[in-house]
């Protein structure tokens, strides 16, 4: 089907141009089922596994109904509303938009938080056609009055079972809350559990229902594979299998936030250029990391569960799975990141004896066996040392820094001789008596005196001390006599009465 064809779908002419600036050639089945049906004003619920389309199912045809009724929009009050997950996915569908209606003169904005907020409340008043935001920043803005949704003509909720699993389900149905009756829904997740269900019966009428795929279904371009190692050897393996030179766009998933600087740490080490963007990377840094991802200049983009939706950065080649996700639904959205628009992947994954179970149920899940590539041991598969002598240059360090060579491992002590079998040894002869028969002599003084006083040197008894000893009678007459004669010396003891004598 050619861009002509797409004409069959009842888009029009500005639109098609657009379509044709971008090469879009052949439409998906989701927009092919979708698109006219959103021409005619009905609901739709659209279930179908990322990489699909789904951006343009729904805003092509929102893009043509806005330029159609030509309303110009009041301040502080946007004529359609989308709803997505995360920033990254926000921009992303904002670009979309803005390239799709390049010809129509339509204002797109997008808000999300992690950024100042006035330059968004500065767009918002100078009136708005499409609006892409993330629920919290959007909560933000509405309660501050610096947003009005009682004007919106068209809701999409993108990413619906995301928004569930990151806790955002309260701030949507606040929002549901102020938004008129009178409007066009649409509802797009790539599953449905029972709460996307309950939320999709309450404010979707009489919906269409486009089911492309089975959501447990994995992209059958993908090759899978699964690796068997430990734990600790884990970073190990990943920076020999990143050291192919195929591995061209490679995209890693952690289970968190600490194990992805880690990742990224341990590959700086080795020479490997790679980011991290997680939830606690400023939006500044994770915008950077994406387009140097983007660009080329990074070929390693390690990552949670974050950009796990809506991240289309093309080319990826391959995507490992660093640590198995606890949600099996996750494996699915984590592995489409790669053989996107009729491409071809490879997704790996690491596996320890702690993740089996995950494993067990990410298989039931895709009902089916992944290959097993094999088992790693780092002793028999140990990556080749890198040169010493080799400077290293940080790969976000100026080009006019100089870093110093490596220093050389240090030796390692010589092992220690094998003991030799057990010798019994004659048994040691009493220890001697201390010389007043407290115990045992150590280092020719006795242990002590007193039982319950500890062994310490120069120890003296307190009682001692306060009662000194007093010579025997013939010592003490002889040291009187020796005295000098001033010192008065003890006369017979007198009685109280004698001076009356």
């Amino acid at each position: 089907m050619t861009a002509n064809e797409f004409a069959l779908l009842g888009l029009s002419e500005p639109i098609l141009r657009a379509l044709a600036a971008r090469d879009y050639s052949t439409p998906t089945p989701i927009q092919t089922r979708a698109i006219p049906h959103l021409l005619e004003d009905r609901d739709l619920l659209g279930i179908a596994q990322t990489g699909t389309g789904k951006t343009a199912a729904f805003a092509l045809p929102m893009l043509q109904r806005l330029a159609e009724r030509n309303v110009r929009p009041m301040p502080r009050m946007p004529r359609s509303l989308v709803l997505v997950p995360t920033r990254e996915l926000a921009t992303q569908v904002a670009d979309s938009f803005e390239a799709y209606g390049r010809y129509l003169g339509l204002r797109v904005a997008v808000i999300f938080g992690g950024v100042g907020q006035n330059p968004q409340v500065q767009i918002l008043r100078s009136g708005i056609d499409v609006l892409v935001a993330t629920p919290g920043r959007l909560l933000d803005l509405m309660q501050q009055r610096h947003c009005d949704l009682s004007e919106v003509e068209t809701l999409v909720l993108d990413e619906a079972d995301r928004m569930l699993d990151m806790g955002f389900l309260p701030d949507v149905r606040r929002i549901l809350s102020t938004l008129p009756r009178d409007r066009q829904s649409l509802l797009f997740s790539a599953t449905m559990p029972p709460d996307i269900t309950a939320l999709a019966n309450n404010f979707l009428r009489d919906p269409l229902r486009v089911e492309v795929s089975p959501p447990t279904k994995t992209a059958d371009l993908v090759t899978q594979s699964i690796w068997f190692v430990a734990k600790v050897q884990k970073r190990d393996l990943l920076a020999e299998l990143l050291g192919d030179p195929a591995f061209e766009r490679t995209l890693v998933f952690t289970r968190t936030k600490h194990g992805a600087d880690k990742v990224v740490k341990h590959l700086r080490s080795v020479r490997i250029p790679a980011h991290a963007i997680h939830g606690n990377k400023s939006q500044s840094a994770r915008e950077r990391a994406l387009d140097d991802f983007r660009s080329g200049r990074a070929h390693v983009l390690v990552a949670t569960d974050i950009a796990a939706r809506g991240i289309d950065v093309p080319d990826i080649t391959h995507v490992i799975n660093f640590d198995l996700p606890n949600i099996p639904e996750s494996y699915v959205h984590r592995i489409g990141r790669t053989a996107r628009a009729g491409r071809s992947g490879i997704a790996i994954s690491f596996c320890d004896h702690e993740e089996r179970e995950y494993l067990r149920d990410i298989e039931k899940l895709i009902k089916q066996r992944i290959a097993v590539a094999g088992e790693w041991n780092q002793g028999a598969r140990k990556p080749a040392p890198a040169d010493p002598a080799r400077r290293v240059r940080h790969p976000e360090s100026a080009s006019t820094r100089r870093e110093l060579p490596r220093p050389a491992k240090r030796n390692r002590p010589e092992p220690r001789e094998a003991r030799g079998p057990y010798v019994p040894q004659p048994p040691k002869p009493p220890a001697q008596e201390g010389r007043r028969g407290h115990g045992p002599a150590r280092h020719g003084r006795p242990h002590g005196g007193h039982k319950h006083r500890p062994a310490t040197p120069n120890y003296v008894d307190p009682e001692q001390r306060r009662k000194p000893q007093q010579p025997h009678l013939d010592e003490r007459d002889e040291r009187t006599a020796k005295q000098p004669h001033w010192i008065q010396q003890p006369g017979p003891r007198r009685s109280k009465h004698s001076h009356r004598r």
